[in-house]
């Protein structure tokens, strides 16, 4: 991409904010077109708007050849009820980034299944009027240049013991999401993959239910390590300590407290993208950048 380029907004799962939406909007009109529709703030209960409705308003946008970015309004819930219904043909002949994390971890793991294209698990821009400066650029930065973005650094190495730094490409996102893809066709798979994990608003059984769940399902079976994220009001230290603990059972080495996800703090990264994950040294380092 370049400044001046389109960028699309929908709002693929729940209605969005109209002040919180406005300031994103802001942020991003500063360097881009920015399109999204008349009534991208309205609401159906908890979705934002009927299922074709969403449906039809991203796969115009997956099909237009001016939009060269998709960032999704906000999360919530409902991708899961059109992930059958967007336009992966549009998208394998035209790919470009779709930016999206939370219930967006649906339409990440759709893009990379159903598309073989890599999205970028980042801010919706609901999120972005609230961010530091710093993490709008490293986005705009993800967006528009092909070299890898900054190492991130986390607050210290969980679970399994380990000495070396670990390789693999970066896969996941939000912790539930990922459990509730399991047994789907979008199942994340994690084989040879540092699997990235946050939450929001759960309790700390609840994260122990999601990482056994997935456990069950043998979906940690060839995983090489995973990068935690943020876990926003779940629990305090509570959900650090589950973390910790699944991971050890797992005999899986991890890193805690990297700047991604529903806190203060939101950065970008190319899911697909090779990846190094240093428990030693608390970061983890993207080998690529957002490439198609």
């Amino acid at each position: 991409m370049r400044p001046g380029d389109t960028v699309a907004v929908p709002a693929p799962s729940s209605p969005a904010p109209a002040d919180r939406l406005a300031r994103g909007l802001d942020r991003l009109a500063g360097r881009y077109r920015v399109r999204t529709a008349d009534d991208v703030t309205r609401a159906s209960d908890y979705l934002a708007g009927d299922d074709a409705r969403r449906a039809d308003e991203f796969n115009g946008y997956l099909r237009d050849p001016d939009v060269r970015a998709i960032v999704c309004a906000r999360g919530g819930y409902g991708l899961l009820r059109i992930l059958d219904d967007l336009d992966a043909d549009a998208l394998r002949a035209d790919p470009k980034p779709i930016v999206a994390f939370s219930d967006g971890t649906a339409l990440l793991a759709w893009a990379v299944a159903a598309a073989g294209v890599r999205p970028i698990h980042g801010p919706v821009v609901t999120q972005l009027g609230d961010l530091p400066d710093e993490d709008v650029r490293a986005l705009c930065d993800l967006l528009e240049r092909p070299e890898p973005p900054p190492a991130l650094a986390g607050d210290g190495a969980i679970g399994a013991a380990a000495d070396a730094e670990i390789d693999g490409w970066l896969a996941g996102g939000n912790l539930t999401l990922l459990a509730h893809l399991v047994g789907t066709r979008y199942a994340v798979d994690l084989r040879g993959a540092i699997a990235l994990i946050e939450d929001v608003d759960e309790q700390p059984y609840a994260i122990d239910r999601y990482m056994t769940r997935i456990a069950l399902a043998r979906g940690w079976a060839g995983c090489r390590a995973v990068a935690a994220g943020t876990f926003e009001r779940c629990g305090d230290s509570g959900a650090a300590a589950v973390v910790n603990e699944r991971l050890r059972a797992f005999d899986l080495p991890g890193v805690a407290g990297l700047p991604i996800g529903h806190g203060a703090r939101n950065r970008a990264v190319p899911i697909g993208a090779r990846a190094r994950l240093a428990p030693g040294r608390a970061s983890l380092e993207l080998l690529e950048g957002a490439v198609a």
